[in-house]
């Protein structure tokens, strides 16, 4: 038996390409948006930086992957423009 059909059996499976694409992408959008809130003094933006880089590893799914990430990229994005 292999190694993958090994994890299988147990209920594990590997992430798609497409997962982990999401993880760097959002992860790097992430540091963005902490780094800029840091830097202009923005908790808001710098917290919703925060929760990008981190949510992906609790997000089950791809799908939701992508969902909660264009949220909190949209979220950032709003608290940036409409903050002090």
């Amino acid at each position: 038996m292999d190694t993958i059909s090994q994890l299988q059996s147990m209920g594990l499976t590997l992430p798609t390409p497409a997962y982990l694409a999401g993880m760097f992408l959002f992860s790097l959008l992430g540091m963005v948006a902490w780094m800029a809130g840091k830097r202009a003094k923005k908790a808001t933006t710098k917290w919703l930086g925060v929760a990008l880089m981190f949510y992906s590893y609790v997000a089950s799914e791809t799908w939701v992957l992508y969902l909660v990430g264009v949220g909190l990229c949209a979220a950032a994005v709003w608290t940036w423009r409409t903050q002090d």
